[in-house]
């Protein structure tokens, strides 16, 4: 008798990312990870937003949905004003640390 194929969904961390702290941590964390990767920042900033809801961003930010999407996906490359922009609409703070 064959065996059944097991399905699985696709893990999207934006579904575990429900608190303030939550957000900051998982932002920390990329941000340490990421090196010299800015894409990699583009694209954890893009978990976030999915997670807070994109269209209530792109409200906060002045920055459309698709463009949202476009400059926080792993391929996008969001200038700094944006960078910024996202984490003050998602009450977050960047910080600096010595290395």
């Amino acid at each position: 008798m064959p065996q059944k194929k097991e399905q699985f969904s696709r893990y999207d961390v934006a579904n575990y990312l429900k608190r303030e702290e939550d957000l900051a941590k998982y932002l920390d964390a990329c941000m340490e990870e990421a090196g010299n990767d800015a894409t990699y920042i583009a694209a954890a900033l893009g978990d976030i937003a999915r997670a807070r809801g994109m269209a209530q961003l792109a409200k906060d930010t002045g920055i459309s949905r698709e463009g949202l999407y476009k400059a926080l996906s792993p391929d996008g490359n969001p200038s700094l004003a944006t960078v910024l922009k996202v984490v003050k609409a998602l009450g977050l703070k960047l910080g600096a640390k010595v290395a």
